[in-house]
C-alpha cells in the first residue's frame, strides 16, 4: 500500500513551534502501527499557508502525485488541516477519490455512512466559523495597534523610506533612505 502524509499550519509562528512536525510525528506513528511504509517523496507539508486557500505548494504536489495514481491512501490529522472551508474539503476529497486514493483522518475515521458525512459537514462548518473568528480578531487587533500608533498603515514603505526587516510594520523601525529622499526632493523642485 502506497501511503502519503499531509500536514499544514497557517502561520510561520506555528511552523516555528513545530506544529507541522507534531502532526507528521502522529501520522508516521499511525502509518507504522498499520505496517505501512511512507517514502520521503510522499510526505507533503504546508508551513504558513492558510487552509482557506486551495493554492498551497504541498497540497498541489500531493494532488499531482495522486493524479499519477501512485497513492492508495493519504493520512491527515483532521479535516481542517486539509481545508478550512467545507466546500474545499469536499472538492479535494472528491479529487483524491477520483484517482483511487482514500483519505483517512486520524481524529475520526470517515466513511460514506450518512452519519459520518454529516459529521464531516459539521466539522467543515465549524472550521469555517473558527477561521472567520480568527480573521475578525486579527482585524480588530491590527486596528487597535494602528489607532495607538504601534502599527504602520501600509505593508510596504513609500518611496524614500525603509523599514527594519525584523519589524516591517513597526513605526519605530522606519528610516529615511537618503538616496531616494533626494530623488523625491528633486522631483518636488521640478514639479513646483
Amino acid at each position: 500500500m502506497r501511503v502519503a502524509l499531509y500536514a499544514r499550519v497557517s502561520t510561520q509562528r506555528q511552523a516555528q513551534a513545530d506544529g507541522v512536525v507534531q502532526q507528521l510525528d502522529r501520522l508516521r506513528a499511525h502509518a507504522l502501527a498499520q505496517g505501512w511504509m511512507v517514502g520521503g517523496e510522499d510526505v507533503f507539508r504546508d508551513d504558513g499557508y492558510s487552509g482557506a486557500r486551495l493554492r498551497r505548494p504541498g497540497l498541489e504536489r500531493l494532488c499531482g502525485r495522486a493524479a499519477l495514481r501512485v497513492l492508495d491512501r493519504v493520512l491527515i490529522t483532521t479535516p481542517d488541516r486539509l481545508a478550512r472551508h467545507y466546500d474545499h474539503q469536499v472538492l479535494l476529497l472528491e479529487e483524491l477519490a477520483a484517482t483511487g486514493c482514500a483519505v483517512e483522518f486520524l481524529d475520526r475515521q470517515m466513511s460514506s455512512d450518512p452519519h459520518d458525512q454529516l459529521l464531516l459537514q459539521i466539522r467543515g462548518a465549524v472550521a469555517e466559523y473558527e477561521r472567520s473568528l480568527i480573521t475578525e480578531r486579527m482585524r480588530r487587533g491590527r486596528l487597535r495597534k494602528l489607532q495607538a500608533g504601534l502599527l504602520l498603515p501600509w505593508s510596504s514603505p513609500p518611496y524614500g523610506f525603509r523599514v527594519d526587516p525584523s519589524r516591517p510594520r513597526d513605526p519605530a523601525g522606519v528610516r529615511r533612505d537618503e538616496g531616494e529622499a533626494a530623488m523625491v526632493a528633486e522631483m518636488r523642485l521640478v514639479r513646483g
